[in-house]
């Protein structure tokens, strides 16, 4: 199974490449990325019967896997755009994944971050827990918070902001 640093890496060399469409299958688990009007959407899904194959990506596989996902999507990528028309902020730390969002490693522990905080690029930021894994996210920018956009225990989906962050 792919970490999600690894897949935050896939979906940046897909972006910066001329590839439309990339799918990936091991051990029972297949994930495909797909350029849709120039941003990159990730869909992952589990296969049960199909043994590894390391073969290009066929036609057939993408409708099957595109109608079993919500349609709303593909609507929330864009959510590092209103960066650039507000000045209060000028990035937005997104959810990679659908889960609950945990601002503390525990719910003894004091959060990651607060408002005012200062963060580099690979500062933990929260976690996200999806399915029983808890995945650390990390802010991947340098600069202060500005705004935690979600609450403790929240269902978040994927690409919602949850952070802004003013560069420093």
């Amino acid at each position: 199974m792919l970490k999600v640093q690894e897949v935050r890496e896939l979906i940046k060399l897909i972006d910066e490449s001329s590839i439309s469409d990339f799918t990936y299958e091991t051990n029972g688990t297949k994930v495909t990325l797909k350029k849709e009007q120039g941003e990159v959407v990730t869909v992952s899904k589990s296969v049960q019967e199909q043994p590894v194959q390391q073969e290009a990506p066929q036609p057939s596989a993408k409708p099957k896997v595109e109608k079993e996902e919500p349609k709303e999507e593909p609507k929330e990528v864009p959510a590092e755009e209103p960066a650039t028309t507000s000045t209060d902020f000028d990035h937005e730390i997104v959810s990679p994944m659908v889960g609950t969002f945990y601002a503390s490693p525990s719910p003894d522990d004091d959060s990651y971050v607060k408002v005012g905080d200062t963060v580099d690029a690979n500062s933990v930021v929260c976690i996200v827990e999806a399915m029983k894994l808890f995945n650390e996210i990390e802010a991947e920018v340098k600069g202060e918070i500005v705004e935690i956009l979600v609450d403790d225990g929240e269902l978040v989906e994927y690409g919602q902001p949850l952070f802004r962050v003013k560069n420093k």
